[in-house]
């Protein structure tokens, strides 16, 4: 049988591990809360998901399709030439 304070230690070395990679997850939650969709400024191919012509990420036909969004920090897309905060009619 081992030693208990070996199990113990173990077990909280365990934890420990388990809390260290949850929290780069949990950061990366609270710094989407800070991101906004910013339509008509992404690059071909460089979108961050669907547009009115296609279903996935990076599959914008041109640059700066009106239907296509990148996410940026709050507050970023505005002050972005022709960036806009809101989706085009049919999206």
């Amino acid at each position: 049988m081992k030693n208990p304070t070996t199990v113990v230690s173990t077990a909280l070395a365990s934890i420990l591990a388990m809390s260290a990679v949850g929290l780069p997850s949990i950061a990366a939650a609270a710094e989407k809360n800070d991101m906004e969709k910013c339509y008509g400024v992404a690059k071909a191919g460089k979108n961050d998901c669907k547009t009115l012509s296609n279903a996935c990420a990076g599959h914008a036909i041109s640059g700066n399709q009106k239907d296509a969004f990148i996410a940026l920090p709050a507050g970023t897309c505005e002050r972005i030439s022709g960036g806009s905060l809101q989706a085009p009619a049919g999206m």
